[in-house]
């Protein structure tokens, strides 16, 4: 598995596993239960992961519909 995407805004996660899941793209979100360790204010980033063979068209996909990915 390779990260794809990091954010601490659940409505962009949910959006870039949306358009994953659309392109039969399986993802992994990494981190969601950090909130019980910060009480759910957010600071903490989670991951969306992907495997290696789909790392490629998971983004481009997401880089079409206007997410900014880290290189």
């Amino acid at each position: 598995m390779k990260q794809l995407y990091r954010t601490t805004d659940m409505a962009s996660m949910a959006f870039a596993k949306a358009l994953l899941q659309g392109e039969d793209i399986d993802c992994f979100e990494m981190d969601v239960n950090m909130s019980v360790l910060e009480g759910s204010i957010g600071i903490f980033p989670r991951r969306l992961l992907v495997r290696e063979a789909d790392f490629a068209a998971a983004r481009r996909a997401l880089l079409d519909n206007g997410f900014s990915l880290e290189d």
